[in-house]
């Protein structure tokens, strides 16, 4: 649940029964269409017909808030609305993402005149947040049923979730990153003084120590779904024991910690000194809901944990590398990685098998890099993103493509991704300073991109 306060805002004399109609299809309608919103409002005690008319309201109503604690703001002119009540309340909390709309006009009265002015009045408090430097987001003007504005809310509030928990969010860093990936490095100091983002780092050695000291009968359940979702075919129970072993251990740092991800030494080390590969446990956290990245990628880590949250949490991204350019169709590209993907995401026919790791097994020996899922992902269109920083300054790339079918069998989890213009977007990734990782998630999301970025400060690349 996303908690977001409500201001329907009125102006005296334009007609407060039209006003009060307004405010109670308002809130009817987003109660009724997103379940995921939790709406704080003045009720028709603590201001005259619950609305926001004077500055004794506002006063009411930021008291209200802030015991209610939102997380984002929605003003709304009911009729014209009053912009200095309805500026104090976004000075009030002006650090949280704000939207803004107006409601439809209904017809004259008999002698001519108007029950409401909400399209003007809009414009009277717009200026006054873009005077004060306050972000916001204009949504439209609607009848509050219409689906557009249930939509434009919707999205708005997506963005108020990812912002919320962005800022502040612990990823876990478990090892150094691979001496070979500069391309992994991040700028610590700068994830927290802009976004309150802190990195909690691991050692292999603590891990490796924890999961020695994991019993056999607190991973049944997990041994047992590994068993039942996955061709073991060409693992034994000890490999088995050591996937589930890391998961345990993972899931409990994470909980521990409060961590909204990982971002992992899938290699050497991790195969020399734990035994296995953790790109099967790897894919399982990511279905739990904590976000897991490749080669100790802290960015890429937190791109997956914005796009899990923009979906309400309730669809979970594949940590990919840009691989290759189809050798048929110029336009599609290889969105692949060693076998980390969700099992969520599998294509309908696909039985994912664990495996050794095809890039790494011939190197260190096979019986110590097992422990990869591997299968086609499903069809459907897709997000792609990705979170760098450049001179102290973020950015994300944002583009969408198609995942479409193919009848062979590859190594690793993969798709074939068809997109508008592969010439173009390489271009992009390379010019742009953007680097071979990026998150996928399927769904259009970049309008809820676009939206949580306005609000972090984080410039969009969008092609």
């Amino acid at each position: 649940m996303v908690r977001i306060g409500f201001v329907p805002s009125h102006r005296s004399p334009f007609n407060k029964e039209w006003a009060i109609d307004m405010r109670d299809r308002t809130i009817s309608s987003i109660e009724r269409n997103i379940k995921e919103i939790e709406l704080i409002y003045p009720d028709k005690k603590l201001t005259d017909g619950g609305l926001i008319t004077f500055k004794e309201d506002s006063e009411k109503v930021i008291k209200l808030f802030k015991e209610r604690d939102i997380q984002g703001l929605l003003i709304g002119m009911m009729t014209f609305g009053e912009e200095i009540p309805n500026l104090l309340i976004a000075e009030a909390f002006g650090g949280l993402p704000i939207q803004v709309f107006a409601t439809k006009e209904g017809p004259f009265t008999e002698d001519g005149n108007r029950k409401s002015d909400s399209f003007c009045g809009t414009i009277s408090t717009a200026s006054g947040l873009i005077r004060r430097k306050i972000k916001f987001d204009f949504s439209g003007i609607y009848f509050p049923e219409e689906e557009e504005f249930i939509s434009d809310v919707r999205r708005f509030s997506k963005a108020v979730l990812a912002s919320a928990n962005f800022i502040g969010m612990k990823v876990g860093a478990l090892g150094p990153r691979p001496a070979p990936f500069e391309t992994c490095a991040i700028n610590e100091v700068d994830l927290i003084e802009k976004f309150r983002v802190k990195v909690v780092p691991f050692t292999l050695l603590k891990l490796k120590a924890d999961i020695e000291n994991v019993k056999e009968e607190d991973i049944k359940e997990i041994t047992n779904e590994i068993k039942k979702s996955y061709d073991c075919k060409l693992v034994n129970e000890k490999i088995i024991s050591k996937i589930a072993k890391l998961e345990y251990v993972l899931k409990k740092y994470a909980v521990e910690e409060n961590l909204s991800g990982f971002a992992i030494q899938c290699w050497t080390a991790m195969q020399e000194e734990i035994g296995v590969s953790p790109c099967l446990s790897m894919g399982r956290l990511t279905d739990s809901g904590i976000m897991c990245a490749c080669e100790v990628d802290i960015y890429g880590a937190i791109t997956m944990a914005v796009q899990h949250l923009l979906t309400f949490r309730q669809d979970v991204p594949h940590f990919i590398d840009w691989t290759i350019q189809n050798q048929e169709n110029e336009n599609m590209l290889l969105a692949w990685h060693c076998g980390n993907a969700p099992i969520s995401l599998k294509c309908k026919s696909c039985m994912p098998q664990i495996n050794t790791h095809s890039v790494l097994g011939w190197q260190i020996g096979y019986d110590k890099s097992y422990g990869t899922a591997e299968f086609q992902l499903k069809e459907g269109l897709v997000t792609i993103n990705r979170l760098v920083e450049i001179d102290g300054k973020f950015k994300m790339l944002s583009t969408t493509g198609e995942a479409v079918p193919d009848n062979r069998t590859l190594r690793g989890s993969w798709k074939w991704i068809k997109v508008n213009d592969l010439k173009a977007l390489y271009r992009t990734i390379i010019e742009e300073g953007f680097v071979h990782h990026a998150s996928m998630i399927f769904g259009d999301l970049r309008k809820e991109m676009n939206t949580f970025c306005k609000f972090t400060g984080i410039d969009v690349v969008e092609v």
